[in-house]
């Protein structure tokens, strides 16, 4: 693989998910440089929540989206977005936005704004006693090394470049065949500074919250999509905003998954600054099911 400065890894992330007007709130997306396959989802929902800001007056944040995965959708094409301004109020707007491609729609989503006020005050909710990220090993070292272990189909997953820095605590259900508790915590970041507007750092959190958190439920079961195992897509996600972050400095992951059966699997997250702040909270559902040997 070439290599990419952080700076330019950053500055595409950045790119791919902001969306340009096309038409009265209409945008288009662009397509991820050098993708192969499948759209990953967090980058669906964060250029809708992206397409929605847009038609959003300033000074009213994203403090939830709901989302719901249709179809998959394919790394040839670009994607559409159709926003409509359903409700702006004296201090909430909500918005709905329909993803497509190819005049067939792959997501939906709504999202909620606000505009900043100071209401009551408490939390609830402690961070996990985890190592620090300077104690762990990177994430891009792991996935080398397990890339010779991988369906030949996956390596480039696990060796190309990527704008954000990972580092888990415990194993990635990908390492590792022994069944595991259904619970992870992994710290993130961007791999160089982002701009310092608000909307960019939520659009980068709703993109890395759909990483890691459908494996989760995957790990009682010591199952493995890179080794040809299980077969996994998101259903619906959802992700809450609580307080101000930078997604370009460390942020903690937990997640856990309390249910899986009937070819589901139900995932919750909850996303923390390293100095114990819950900035996010995220629930997902998706489809997972053991995968039947091909003959």
């Amino acid at each position: 693989m070439p290599e990419i400065s952080p700076e330019r890894l950053v500055s595409g992330l950045v790119r791919l998910l902001t969306v340009e007007p096309d038409g009265e709130d209409h945008f288009h997306g662009r397509r991820k440089k050098g993708g192969i396959g499948r759209v990953f989802g967090g980058e669906v929902i964060a250029q809708a929540l992206n397409a929605a800001q847009a038609t959003v007056e300033e000074g009213r944040a994203a403090h939830s989206l709901h989302a719901y995965f249709l179809r998959g959708a394919s790394e040839e094409h670009p994607s559409e977005y159709q926003v409509a301004r359903d409700f702006d109020g004296g201090s909430f707007s909500n918005r709905r936005v329909v993803a497509s491609q190819q005049g067939r729609p792959i997501l939906n989503l709504t999202a909620s704004f606000q505009k900043h006020e100071e209401g009551l005050s408490h939390r609830d909710a402690e961070m996990p006693d985890v190592p620090p990220p300077d104690e762990l090993e990177p994430e891009v070292d792991v996935r080398r090394r397990f890339a010779e272990q991988a369906r030949p189909e996956a390596r480039h997953h696990f060796l190309a470049p990527h704008p954000l820095e990972m580092r888990a605590v415990e194993g990635r259900h990908w390492m590792n065949p022994q069944p595991a508790p259904p619970r992870s915590h992994s710290w993130f970041k961007t791999v160089a500074p982002l701009p310092d507007d608000p909307a960019i750092h939520r659009a980068v959190l709703a993109y890395a919250s759909d990483m890691t958190l459908l494996g989760t439920c995957a790990l009682p079961h010591g199952l493995s999509w890179a080794r040809g195992e299980v077969v996994s897509a998101s259903l619906d996600h959802a992700v809450w905003f609580h307080d101000d972050f930078r997604a370009d400095e460390w942020l903690l992951y937990a997640t856990e998954s309390p249910w899986s059966d009937r070819g589901r699997g139900f995932n919750r997250g909850r996303i923390f600054t390293q100095d114990g702040r819950l900035v996010a909270s995220v629930a997902q559902e998706g489809m997972i099911r053991r995968a039947t040997p091909k003959s």
